[in-house]
Formats: C-alpha cells, sequence, structure tokens
C-alpha cells in the first residue's frame, strides 16, 4: 500500500542524516592533510574536471591556512563545498590519487574540501572582491550548478548579472535532484547565498523561459545570454501500464522529498525501481529510507555495465535494496487502476558491436514481481521542445554549440547539462567557467 508518514520524525532525521559526516576535530583533519605527499603534476589535480589544485589546498590545510585553502577551492570551483558531498570522488579525484598504487587507502580528498569550503561558508568568508563594473549586463537561465558558476565569474570581473530561475529556490540538481541524506535542502540555501554574496548577481525566481520571459526579450535586453537550463524531463519507458497510479518518475519522485520533506511523500510497501544511475541509486535508497519494506533495482544490463559506482551501489546494498541484472521491464499490470506487478523481460548480452559493447538481447523468457508502486529512472531527456522552440541547432534537444560555448544564434551561448545531456555537479561547474570565459571574450572584456 502507497502510503506517506510511515515513520517517526526521529527515525526519518535519522534515515536522512549525513551519510558522509565531517572530521570531528581540526586535529583529525591536520592529520589526514598531512599523510599527503603533494604530488608534483599530480593526478588527483588532472583527474578534476574544474582543475582543483588539490596539493595546493590541502598543503594550507596542513599548515593551518584555512582561508587559504578555501581560495584555492573556490578559485576553480565556486560549488567546491557541495562537490565535496556529491562528486564520485572514487573515479576522479581520490580515484588517481598515487596511494591506490600502493594498495594504501587514498586521501580523502573530498573529506578535506569539505573541511575548508564548510568552515569559509560557515564564518562567511568573502575571498573574492568585484572588478569596477564593465558596464555590460548579462541573462543566465538556470540557477543550477553551471548558471551559478558562470554568473559568479563573470560578477567577479565586474559584468552585471540577472539569472532567471523557473523554481522557487536557486541550486538546481543540488537542491532539487540529489538524496536528502547527501545535500540537506538547508545547506544548498547556504551555499547558493554564498555565491551570491559576492555582489552584481539578481536572481529572479519562478520565471520559466519560454512561458514568463522570452529569448528575444534576454537578447534585446541584455548584451549576452547563457543557458544553463540544464536536463529535467524524464525517459518514458513506453511500456503498457506506465500511467497506472503508482508510476513514478525518480526525478519527480526526489524533488517531492526535497521540495516538501520526507514525511509528506507517499511510498510503496514493495517498489521497482528502474535503471542503475546515480537518479536510479538515490531513488532506490530513499524509497527504503521513507519506509518501503521491499525495494528492488532493475537493470536491463551486468553489474560491470552499470553507470553508478561501486560506492553508490553499497550505499543502496547495505539499505537493503535487492538488485536484478539483465532484467527489462516489459509491462505494468494493476487492478482498479493501481500498480500491482511489474513483467520483465530476461535479457542475455549479444554479439559485441563496433565499439566492443554487447547490447542486451531478449530471451524471450520472462518473470512477475509482485509490487504497488514503480519508480522510472531510465534516464533524464533535455527539454526538446523548449529548445526547438527557441530555434537553437540541437541534437534531439542537446543544445549545439562550437568551441567557444556559442549556439547558433548571436550572443546566446550555453553550458552544463544542456549541453552534454547530464553528467556531473562538478562538469556543470566548469561548463559554466567556461561559458563565463567566452561571454567576455565575447563582449571584447
Amino acid at each position: 500500500m502507497i502510503k506517506n508518514n510511515r515513520l517517526s520524525n526521529e527515525q526519518y532525521t535519522a534515515n536522512f542524516s549525513d551519510i558522509h559526516p565531517p572530521f570531528e576535530t581540526k586535529d583529525a583533519a591536520l592529520v589526514e592533510a598531512n599523510r599527503c605527499l603533494f604530488c608534483y603534476d599530480a593526478p588527483c589535480t588532472k583527474s578534476c574536471p574544474t582543475g582543483i589544485d588539490v596539493p595546493k589546498f590541502i598543503k594550507q590545510i596542513a599548515t593551518e591556512n584555512t582561508k587559504g585553502s578555501a581560495h584555492t577551492i573556490f578559485s576553480s570551483n565556486i560549488m567546491g563545498a557541495g562537490c565535496s558531498k556529491v562528486c564520485p570522488v572514487e573515479k576522479l579525484c581520490e580515484g588517481a590519487c598515487v596511494y591506490n598504487l600502493m594498495e594504501e587507502t587514498p586521501i580523502h580528498i573530498a573529506k578535506l574540501q569539505r573541511y575548508a569550503t564548510e568552515i569559509a561558508m560557515q564564518k562567511k568568508w568573502q575571498l573574492f572582491q568585484r572588478k569596477p563594473s564593465a558596464g555590460k549586463k548579462v541573462a543566465i537561465v538556470g540557477a543550477g550548478p553551471a548558471g551559478l558558476s558562470c554568473a559568479h565569474v563573470l560578477s567577479r570581473n565586474g559584468i552585471d548579472v540577472t539569472i532567471f530561475e523557473k523554481e522557487s529556490k536557486g541550486g538546481g540538481l543540488m537542491t532539487y535532484g540529489i538524496a536528502a541524506y547527501k545535500v540537506t535542502p538547508g545547506f544548498c540555501n547556504d551555499e547558493v547565498e554564498y555565491i551570491l554574496g559576492i555582489g552584481g548577481i539578481d536572481v529572479k525566481y519562478n520565471m520559466e523561459l519560454g512561458k514568463d520571459i522570452t529569448l528575444a526579450q534576454l537578447k534585446k535586453e541584455f548584451d549576452a545570454v547563457y543557458l544553463g537550463i540544464g536536463v529535467g524531463v524524464a525517459r518514458q519507458l513506453d511500456i503498457p501500464g506506465e500511467k497506472l497510479e503508482g508510476v513514478v518518475d525518480a526525478i519527480k519522485f526526489i524533488y517531492e522529498i526535497r521540495a516538501n520533506g520526507f514525511s509528506t511523500v507517499p511510498v510503496g510497501d514493495k517498489v521497482a525501481v528502474i535503471g542503475m544511475g546515480m537518479t536510479a541509486i538515490d531513488a532506490a535508497t530513499q524509497a527504503k529510507r521513507l519506509g518501503a519494506k521491499e525495494v528492488t533495482l532493475v537493470y536491463r544490463r551486468t553489474e560491470a555495465e552499470k553507470p553508478c559506482t561501486d560506492v553508490e551501489l553499497d550505499i543502496a546494498r547495505l539499505d537493503g535494496v535487492e538488485v536484478i541484472w539483465l532484467a527489462a521491464p516489459q509491462k505494468i499490470k494493476g487492478a482498479g487502476g493501481k500498480v500491482k506487478q511489474l513483467v520483465c523481460s530476461v535479457m542475455q548480452l549479444g554479439q559485441p558491436d563496433a565499439s566492443g559493447r554487447r547490447s542486451p538481447v531478449d530471451t524471450g523468457e520472462t518473470f512477475t514481481l509482485d509490487v504497488d508502486m514503480v519508480i522510472k529512472a531510465a534516464g533524464q531527456v533535455p527539454y526538446e521542445k523548449l529548445v526547438g522552440k527557441l530555434k537553437i541547432q540541437n541534437s534531439k534537444g542537446k543544445i549545439s554549440i562550437n568551441e567557444n560555448c556559442a549556439t547558433n544564434i548571436k550572443g546566446v551561448f550555453a553550458g552544463g547539462d544542456a549541453v552534454n545531456g547530464g553528467k556531473e555537479v562538478v562538469d556543470a561547474v566548469q561548463a559554466g567557467k567556461d561559458g563565463a570565459a567566452a561571454i567576455m571574450k565575447f563582449l571584447k572584456l
């Protein structure tokens, strides 16, 4: 049965508490910082999409220069605090740490990054100063990681920025699309306010492109426009029964938890989650933590081909989530308009294609799961209709840009998930930096 408010407030608090707690003391941070070998041409720095100088910021922590450490991080990644919580560091900086080659535990880079950045945020250290006004105005659509990153760089260089955000809060994916035990809504709000603290950035909330504002208006009123609209349209399964009560999109499911609180979001007793990306893992673990008795992840490929990391999958398994590999949803059965069963096809891997990848092939066999809720997490697709109406060159909704982040419309730039179709938060931050550099070049600044 699908219902909300299954647990006590104390249970919700415990279930959604910080999954990666910070260092308990300054001494603990110093001890970890002093483990670092401070590599020359460090692989951890090269593996970071924003190019944070990892050895430098860790050395600054080791010498108790916390403010300098935070400045080093924020100079490369203004969302360094949030990224320290949500980045898949096991395949980025920590995965590249040379200690892995010695079969030693890698430096806890993310935890050290969190240490320095959270102190800076708590103490409200404003580590950057705006240059004198350049007399230019730029409109940014979307207050997510790409938009905020772009805005901060532009503002630092004396450009007046106005961000148009369709939601009532900034942060984008960080605020509305990531599990609450990774980043709390309160933290996301603090991070947005910290970024805006530099000044020169005006955010207009509840303003949606194509509804409340038009691209033509923005082009007329501003010297340049940056589109950081992300993605957000859930990919449909296109199977019978998809419209039954109890079938929900993972994005909407996570959004409701983030926007309205744990106890208000209904969850079933027996939940199936379709997909194996980060969003699928977040949906599955949160369903379990909301009080679902059984949660099963269903994925059409093998574990070796999963898009999520081992660390993420381990979180789900530790929460008691079951996994069925090589299974594809075929249809959803219901009774009285409500979900009752999920019928899946048994898959096997076919012959490799030219790239060497083996696609799943239906064996003709099926099996049935008794469920009262199905969460669709088969990926997100770009805003194809919106981009089409804007007459922006695109590939199935993904905005096409040149090497200067420019679209086919003069003065209109884009970046982040709206261009790449959906990557990590840290990739969006770098895209915002690249967009800001391109806009300044366009404005001859």
